[in-house]
């Protein structure tokens, strides 16, 4: 037999090699391989075994990686769909699937040494006959007698003893050990408060009706009678409806089949909050997988996954290739986000991965959001998933209401032109005199979007990156630290005390950022306890953790914060949101600009009145008349789709269109150039009048890094073949080492 085995070497190909006889029981697809390579030796993965080769001498496996679990054959079938679809080579998607913890192999399972007396007469008799001459052994065993087993170090410290005298113990025959592994807790000191199923309302039992037969559906074995109906439900659900409920109960169902479930959620600062909730229902079934636990913590909640020692498992992104072996459903909470698409190679959408992992193990899949991203709505609306919808806030709670503040009337009418509007300060003491709590939302991190000179003019721009030719990227202002940053590469340098062109110390910092709103905020509200979070402030996993259970304890009165606080927290004592500069996406150079702006601005008034005190959002914004804050103040999702898909519709974007963006990075822009045009010319042929093409154009961060970028977008219903020959000539085509080009398929972000 022939393994095809994939080498982390981006070739994008499979390499053969023949089974040798003493391994052929052993090896099967997914499994890690140790091969020769050339002169040397490598790892691989195990993606098929095949009957014959094209090649007439192959080498011959040397070992296999026993320590290392097989990714499950489904799960590769996914990794080799990815590789296809995203255009990427099959080691980079083949690798994903991994977390680096497991693939690297350096870290290892964890094991402890136990012990414990053969026999306690044995043990007994010793101790009488030998006493008093050899001490140190006989209190090894009195220490044994009483505590019945204990581990290496337990046993050293309460025996005072040293390992020599029990590795003679254990020679002798008189103690035995056994080593066990032992797991790292990431949950290790949190405790579970059981809770037990809500009484679903009217709406919630429609929706777990829907979703119930789709999970029998898929249960159905029969080829023959086997129907190509859904097995994607879209829960579109108001902001507190109780979709979290519905999942919960969704989940009961497959535990009771022996299935096992992904719980996806789009923000890592979610993930406590989600798996506490998980945890108080199903106990220690619940797994989590994210990128803040440590390699080991990563490594064993894989390991456990794998073994089918926990049935659901809830994380982030890349918690979808969970080794689950018999998956009965996938959730997507907050499907719409943007967090859900990777940025780097392979550039996928969990989302829609989800759906795709789904249907080939036969798993149902929910899709979950207040604010549906218009792909899903649209396959729901032409009946490729099923819809299902929540009104209503559970227990009778009422929507928040949303006031507009016209930021252009209130700066004529208060020369002052301050940051926060007179409504809203207001707004904000009734609440802190009522001791109930605030968030204010502005998503811009940092202190003031640029530094300037009043003197001379001089604006502090990153030397390596640009909007344009005419306009480089302003450096952020941090005033905690006193830094001026690059949100573009990331480069950081010290704030600058004088004009590094005239000298001068007049400085001044336009534009504002959460860091501004909370110095504001504590000068406003004197005496008030104000937090910020953001991506500055929250830097590892327990301040996230830290902060909410501060805010939930109600010992923080005004939180402020960026997207991270705008999705999925329940706090009832929050009455009133504030929005700040709700327009701030609105003119992005981004077809989906008035959409994001919508999601966010629903999905952060949605924080307001989750208890029994109804909810306000004080909404400050330049546009007022802009269709996506018009649509949002009245929380009407169905109105904004309406207004938007037809702008869609007439340019063929998404979802009336497939988009695929190739983008083209090089240090040497005559030298790029030159390359896109080879490139176009290699493509033009799988082009058809049904195919809408923008031409290669400076994308609109035209360089960063001190690397010109250029981008070709391409827009059609049926770019399959198009597709295809992207891929093979972005992998394949000879090109200058300085020159980088990828694509992203069904691209999220254009920038």
């Amino acid at each position: 037999m022939i393994a095809q085995v994939i080498i982390n070497l981006s070739l994008d190909k499979a390499f053969d090699y023949e089974i040798p006889e003493k391994l052929e029981k052993q090896i099967l697809p997914g499994m890690k391989v140790l091969v020769p390579f050339g002169r040397s030796t490598r790892d691989g993965y195990v993606v098929d075994i095949v009957a014959e080769s094209d090649f007439p001498s192959l080498k011959e496996i040397i070992d296999v990686n026993t320590s290392h679990l097989p990714i499950p054959v489904p799960l590769m079938e996914i990794g080799k769909w990815m590789a296809e679809y995203y255009c990427c080579s099959k080691e980079k998607a083949i690798i994903s699937l991994l977390p680096g913890a497991v693939r690297s192999g350096k870290v290892k399972t964890k094991f402890f040494t136990y012990y414990k007396v053969s026999d306690n007469d044995t043990a007994k008799k010793y101790i009488e006959e030998n006493g008093k001459r050899n001490k140190a052994k006989a209190r090894v065993l009195q220490t044994l007698l009483h505590y019945l087993e204990l581990s290496s170090t337990q046993l050293q410290k309460h025996a005072d003893t040293s390992k020599s005298v029990i590795n003679l113990l254990v020679k002798d025959g008189l103690v035995v050990e056994e080593k066990r592994e032992v797991q790292r807790d990431p949950f290790e000191g949190s405790q579970i408060i059981k809770d037990t199923p809500l009484k679903p309302t009217e709406e919630q039992l429609v929706a777990l009706e829907q979703i119930y037969e789709v999970i029998d559906r898929q249960n159905e074995t029969c080829d023959l009678c086997k129907k190509k109906e859904p097995h994607t439900v879209l829960l579109h659900g108001v902001t507190g409806s109780g979709k979290t409920e519905v999942y919960l109960q969704a989940i009961t169902k497959i535990l009771e089949q022996g299935k096992e479930t992904i719980v996806l959620v789009p923000e890592i600062s979610l993930t406590p909050q989600t798996v506490q909730r998980f945890r108080a229902r199903f106990g220690n079934l619940v797994s989590v997988l994210h990128s803040s636990l440590s390699d080991g913590e990563r490594f064993d909640e894989w390991t456990k996954i794998a073994k089918g020692e926990v049935k659901i498992t809830v994380g982030a992104r890349s918690a979808l290739f969970a080794p689950f072996k018999n998956l009965g459903l996938i959730i997507v909470d907050e499907e719409h986000e943007n967090s859900y698409k990777q940025d780097e190679s392979p550039r996928y959408n969990a989302r829609d991965v989800a759906v795709m992992r789904g249907y080939k193990e036969k798993a149902t899949v929910i899709l979950g959001s207040a604010t549906p991203s218009f792909e899903s709505y649209y396959n729901a609306l032409n009946k490729k998933y099923i819809l299902s919808t929540l009104k209503t806030r559970v227990d009778d709670g009422f929507m928040p209401k949303i006031k507009v503040i016209d930021m252009k009337q209130e700066r004529a009418l208060n020369s002052e032109g301050g940051v926060f509007s007179k409504e809203l300060i207001y707004a904000i003491r009734d609440r802190l005199a009522s001791r109930e709590q605030v968030i204010l939302f502005l998503n811009k991190r940092g202190f003031a979007k640029q530094m300037q000179c009043e003197e001379c003019g001089f604006i502090a721009t990153c030397a390596t990156c640009a909007r344009d030719e005419d306009h480089p990227v302003s450096f952020t202002y941090h005033r905690e630290r006193e830094t001026l940053s690059c949100h573009s590469c990331g480069l950081i340098i010290a704030a600058y005390a004088n004009c590094p062109e005239c000298q001068s110390s007049k400085i001044r910092y336009p534009g504002l950022g959460t860091e501004k709103i909370e110095r504001l905020a504590k000068g406003i509200f004197q005496g008030a306890r104000v937090k910020r979070m953001d991506s500055d402030t929250m830097t590892k996993m327990s301040l996230y953790e830290d902060t909410l259970d501060e805010f939930k304890q109600g010992k923080i009165d005004i939180l402020i914060g960026t997207q991270m606080i705008a999705k999925g927290l329940h706090f009832p004592k929050v009455t009133l949101v504030g929005i700040m500069y709700a327009d701030m996406s609105l003119f992005s150079p981004d077809f989906r600009a008035w959409e994001k702006t919508f999601q966010l601005v629903t999905q952060v008034a949605g924080r307001a009145g989750r208890g029994e005190i109804k909810g306000e959002v004080i909404l400050q914004t330049y546009s007022p008349y802009n269709p996506a804050i018009l649509c949002a103040k009245e929380h009407d999702f169905e109105a904004f789709y309406e207004e938007d898909i037809e702008v869609r519709e007439q340019l063929l974007y998404p979802p009336m269109a497939r988009l695929i963006v190739v983008h083209f990075r090089g240090e040497n822009e005559p030298q790029l150039l030159q390359f896109i045009e080879t490139f176009n010319k290699q493509i033009a042929p799988y082009l058809n009048d049904d195919i809408m093409v923008s031409p290669a154009s400076p994308s609109p961060n035209s360089k960063i890094k001190g690397k010109f970028r250029y981008m070709t977008m391409y827009r059609g219903e049926n770019i399959t073949n198009l597709r295809q020959a992207l891929r093979h000539y972005a992998l394949h085509l000879k090109k200058s080492k300085n020159i980088d080009v990828y694509i992203d398929v069904d691209a999220i972000n254009l920038m």
